[in-house]
């Protein structure tokens, strides 16, 4: 049976976002190792966080405007060389301040994907699939957070922290020539702006004209606040409260979440493209649920001195993690017209990303003061906020409906 080619490119792009995030969670999970060879302080390693997301947040905005005027494939195969590049001198960074540079360059690289790769997903897939596919590419994200958590701990272990950056950047080359030889069809479009040519500033100020956007805004924020204290801190705050190995660590902040959070997607994905075919809050219903519900396990892992129920706590609020995420794009769809969707999605990481920095950093900041727990419960409240304004949006308006048919043709 011939592939279906919009769902193959979603299958393409799936292995870049896994790219994406196993190096962001390698990271994490071998903060131990870095600090004793690097002699890193506390503030040092939030700082790896922070340089990160400062940049990436910076960079999203404009990245996600060229994708809109230049075309997604162009940025996207842009992206993953880039980020090759700069994996690889991860690995043979020397000192503190070559690793915080390496991290900024890298904020520059990931910042030019996610936009593009799911505004170009979802010119392919129309209503009926768009949160399934939106969900399925998300779940590359998990896999690769997860094997970056799992695996990384171990890794660094056995062959040392750099072993690891040094493969993902020449393996990420090799993928960049793969995908740019794929996609011969979309490589050659100058780009998807369906629209008359609008600068930057004028999109992002269309873009919060838009009805229930300003809130969108502010929910990303505020889950991406919560999601960059789990990502950032969670192995750290295992291993020296339940006095686990690093690799134990490691997966038990990691696996289970990115393994539930898997589930979450299809779920989640699957429930929305069937009931927005009847209800037009369907998806802003399904993200509001997955907040609203796993927002108390969040709260309770926290401060729970048993590491069982710290692990329920995260696959519930994994799979709220899930409902959530496939949703976003395809719920930015309902209001955005195709030629800002990019740039929508920008806004959108530069304002979580700016948050997440600023929040991960204040994490480590406190954490000799009031522990790493009060910072996860302070992330809960956050997370349930977010669930209520959700709420607050479908009582408020229904989103009126930009959608224009999907792209059809060869990929």
């Amino acid at each position: 049976m011939k592939p279906n080619p919009i769902w193959t490119l979603v299958g393409l792009l799936w292995f870049v976002a896994a790219l994406n995030y196993l190096d962001r969670q390698l990271m994490y999970s071998i903060f131990p190792l870095l600090q004793a060879d690097l002699k890193l302080s506390n503030m040092e390693l939030g700082l790896l966080s922070t340089s990160f997301l400062w940049v990436y947040a910076l960079c999203s905005p404009l990245s996600g405007f060229l994708a809109d005027r230049l075309g997604r494939v162009p940025v996207i195969v842009g992206s993953l060389l880039v980020w090759s590049a700069v994996t690889w001198a991860t690995g043979h960074a020397g000192s503190t301040s070559e690793l915080l540079l390496a991290r900024a360059l890298m904020g520059i690289s990931e910042a030019a994907y996610l936009p593009a790769a799911l505004a170009l997903i979802n010119d392919y897939h129309g209503e009926k699939t768009r949160s399934l596919a939106s969900g399925l590419h998300q779940s590359g994200i998990y896999f690769g957070a997860m094997i970056g958590g799992a695996v990384g701990g171990w890794l660094g272990q056995r062959y040392g922290w750099r072993f690891a950056f040094n493969v993902l950047g020449v393996l990420g080359m090799i993928y960049a020539g793969v995908l740019w030889l794929a996609l011969p069809h979309l490589r050659s479009e100058p780009g998807r702006a369906l629209g008359p040519p609008l600068n930057l500033l004028k999109s992002v100020g269309h873009l919060f004209r838009l009805p229930g956007y300003p809130i969108m805004l502010a929910v990303f924020g505020l889950t991406s606040a919560a999601g960059w204290v789990i990502y950032t801190w969670l192995p750290l705050y295992i291993y020296e409260t339940f006095h686990t190995s690093l690799t134990g660590a490691a997966v038990s902040a990691t696996l289970y979440f990115q393994v539930a959070s898997f589930g979450g997607v299809l779920i989640g994905g699957t429930v929305a493209d069937h009931w927005s075919r009847t209800n037009g809050n369907a998806r802003v219903l399904t993200q509001a649920a997955g907040l609203v519900l796993s927002a108390p396990f969040l709260f309770l892992s926290g401060s729970t001195s048993s590491l069982a129920v710290l692990v329920v706590g995260m696959v519930v609020l994994g799979l709220g993690r899930g409902f959530y995420d496939c949703n976003i794009m395809p719920l930015l769809c309902r209001v955005a017209s195709p030629e800002i969707r990019a740039t929508g999605y920008g806004v959108f990481n530069f304002v979580g990303t700016m948050v997440g920095g600023v929040t991960a950093l204040a994490a480590g900041a406190l954490k000799h003061a009031f522990g790493l727990g009060v910072s996860l419960q302070m992330a809960a409240v956050g997370w349930l906020i977010a669930g209520l304004l959700l709420l607050g949006l479908t009582r408020a308006r229904r989103a009126r409906s930009v959608e224009r048919p999907a792209v059809r043709g060869p990929i």
